[in-house]
């Protein structure tokens, strides 16, 4: 059973209810060949959900990395990250990128246009995140991040104009069911398949987003400092 964001047909969300975050994370391992982490996890604590972090003004409570050196705890391995849930059954589940993909982040309204546009282009995705804070992540093949930059001017725009941005090497991205405090969970936009085991390159895709990205900047409402 699948739910699906209206807008879109490109935006298929299977249903993640029930799966455990264990489960999951061995599946990314097995099946897709990721690298994964545990991240932090949500506590109650007087009937509120609270980061296992203790950070009162934690940004992205149940959703980072619990550990300073969690770049080296990250696996591929679906015995060893099966071992880690374990331990925490209900830590975040996190991917590093920069390793088997990067990630392409942008707002939501854009990532919505820009599936559209890519989906009349008939452009291959490869999966495509929607975080409750309303972000959008589009994966590529690794070496994005530094490709990123230069493509967008090549397109006639200032890097720093479009809010845009390449997830490449030394960060990471929240994979669904990971849940965001009270905010929610992240979802697939466009769910992993075996017809996108083959992600695309950023130079396929960084057209419509930088697009969307440049109308999304025109219509944002004008507000004095």
């Amino acid at each position: 059973m699948e739910e699906t964001i209206p807008g879109t047909e490109a935006a298929q969300i299977p249903q993640q209810r029930g799966a455990s975050l264990l489960e999951t994370a061995v599946r990314y391992a097995e099946e897709r060949h990721w690298d994964v982490f545990p991240g932090t996890w949500l506590e109650a604590a007087d009937g509120v959900q609270r980061c296992s972090c203790a950070d009162p003004g934690c940004a992205a409570p149940g959703a980072h990395p619990a550990r300073e050196d969690w770049a080296t705890q990250a696996t591929g391995s679906a015995t060893v990250a099966r071992r880690m849930w374990q331990k925490q059954p209900t830590a975040s589940i996190l991917l590093p990128t920069g390793r088997t993909f990067d990630a392409i982040d942008v707002p939501e309204t854009a990532g919505f246009l820009a599936l559209a546009r890519m989906e009349r282009m008939e452009l291959t995705l490869g999966p495509v995140t929607l975080t409750p804070d309303r972000r959008m992540r589009f994966f590529v093949l690794p070496g994005a991040a530094v490709k990123v930059p230069d493509l967008v001017r090549r397109l006639g725009w200032s890097p720093l104009s479009l809010d845009l941005t390449a997830l490449g090497e030394g960060t990471y991205v929240a994979a669904p069911p990971t849940r965001y405090g009270t905010r929610g969970a992240v979802q697939w936009a466009c769910r992993p398949t075996p017809a996108n085991r083959w992600l695309p390159d950023v130079e396929e895709l960084i057209s419509p987003l930088a697009y969307a990205c440049g109308r999304e900047r025109q219509e944002r409402p004008f507000t004095t400092p």
